[in-house]
């Protein structure tokens, strides 16, 4: 329907314009999810060191993925202190 409104020369701007608007801010945003995920399991005091170092790697590894994983399975133990021991 938007393509036949168009004129055929703007056409071909079509998939740079998709590009523009909408995938490149995706990745924008998913980059630095990614990056925030990273930093957390960095600086997340409710882990040990092989847990913290275990989610590292998978945030690092997995990209997207592992940093979804880390927020629901352990960032939520950012606010939980390590036993003493």
């Amino acid at each position: 329907m938007i393509a036949e409104a168009m004129s055929p020369a703007l056409l071909p701007l079509v998939p740079i314009l998709l590009l523009f608007f909408f995938v490149l801010p995706v990745a924008l945003l998913a980059t630095a999810f990614w990056i925030w995920m990273i930093i957390s399991a960095v600086q997340n005091k409710g882990l040990t060191d092989s847990e913290r170092i275990a989610w590292v790697l998978v945030v690092a590894l997995l990209h997207l993925l592992g940093a979804i994983i880390y927020f629901f399975a352990g960032h939520s133990k950012r606010n939980t202190p390590i036993a003493p021991g």
